[in-house]
């Protein structure tokens, strides 16, 4: 199976889902590695057959595969709780996620097709949300949805609530920071079952039953700005997971639209904040519209993303030069280094760097950050 062709649905077969589910179920494997071992292998069944010598090569002597009956237990649990795994490239796939830095390659997914709507903006604030502030979220939500926008949120306490509870009628997405068959708040059991109720939809990347710690709020908060086209911060205090959010917009080039609030209020000095950064201010719906006009329906290519690369071409297995595995490995250390410079350094081709990258990081060495920087794990 080859990239997406715009005039067809195009999805995985049952074969291709379990195997991209056991490769990023596998140790030491993320999004943007499971990326670079499908660009290196040509498909997650022939990546699968080359992580224990990719592991080997960068060090470690015995790798952790996610096993098929593991696999197979999973996508059974899915179907079970009335959810499915969604892959990168396939039709119900969130349209504008696909372009953030390391999209998630599949999604636990339950309720309706909310979430593959291109006309997506996303709601987020304080827990502890005064009245007012529940009410313009509520107001923001349902005018919004007046005009044909779905609503993203965290289905947290306050502001987040009173988003989805105001576009219950006109399309909302709860993201989960844990497994989608573990609520958080699990007071919100009913919200959640009127956002399914009326078809929005409930994701997560994370997998089924997966408890959520501290550390797994901000990749939860990169998927709703990534969701969307842009957030609007409604009281976020001065260190909040909100602001996490608007973090994560900035990186994914969306826009960012905060709420202002009285100076006395300690909830609103993070959306002020923002708005002395350059956020845009507003107070109405009205506002957010007259800034997205002329590009409500953004020039992104929607209708492309990853499946399986052409797997008639050479994988390229072979191992890199160690000459350039000793560049690569001296040139590394535990400040991160953007990964251009030390192409340029290594003096060699970027898929050979690539590769060596890959074998550092499934032998638990590499480190990735933010801004295509890495470092080396002493």
């Amino acid at each position: 199976m080859t990239g997406l062709d715009e005039d067809k649905t195009v999805r995985l077969s049952e074969a291709e889902r379990l195997a991209w589910l056991r490769l990023i179920r596998s140790e030491n494997i993320g999004p943007a590695t499971f990326r670079d071992l499908l660009s290196h292998a040509g498909s997650a069944e022939d990546a699968l057959e080359l992580l224990p010598e990719l592991s080997r090569r960068g060090g470690r002597k015995s790798y952790q595969l996610c096993s098929e009956d593991d696999a197979q237990a999973e996508m059974e649990a899915h179907r079970k709780h009335g959810a499915r795994l969604v892959a990168l490239g396939e039709a119900d796939y969130p349209p504008h996620l696909r372009h953030i830095d390391g999209p998630p390659p599949l999604l636990s997914v339950k309720g309706g097709d909310t979430l593959a709507r291109p006309k997506m903006l996303a709601v987020v604030g304080a827990r502890n949300a005064s009245l007012s502030g529940r009410k313009l979220s509520g107001m923001f939500a349902r005018d919004l949805g007046a005009h044909g926008f779905a609503i993203a949120s965290g289905l947290a306490r306050g502001i987040d609530a009173a988003a989805h509870e105001a576009a219950l009628s006109t399309g909302t997405v709860a993201v989960f920071a844990g497994g989608i068959d573990r609520l958080y708040p699990p007071e919100h059991a009913r919200l959640l079952d009127a956002i399914l109720e009326t078809g929005g939809s409930a994701i997560s990347e994370m997998p089924l039953g997966w408890k959520p710690r501290g550390r797994d709020f901000p990749r939860r908060n990169r998927l709703i700005s990534g969701t969307s086209l842009g957030v609007i911060v409604i009281e976020a205090a001065k260190a909040s997971g909100s602001l996490h959010t608007a973090r994560f917009a900035l990186e994914q080039n969306r826009d960012i639209f905060a709420v202002p609030g009285s100076p006395l209020d300690p909830r609103s000095e993070g959306a002020n904040g923002l708005i002395r950064q350059g956020a845009a201010l507003v107070t109405s719906a009205e506002d957010i519209l007259e800034s997205l006009a002329g590009r409500l329906e953004p020039e992104l290519p929607l209708g492309t993303g990853l499946l399986e690369p052409d797997r008639a071409r050479p994988s390229g297995q072979r191992s890199p030069n160690e000459a350039v595995r000793d560049r690569v490995i001296t040139a590394l250390g535990p400040a991160p280094l953007d990964l251009d410079e030390l192409i340029r350094y290594a003096d060699a081709e970027a898929r050979t760097v690539h590769v060596i990258l890959l074998e550092l990081e499934l032998a638990g060495r590499l480190e990735r950050h933010r801004g295509n920087k890495i470092s080396l794990l002493m």
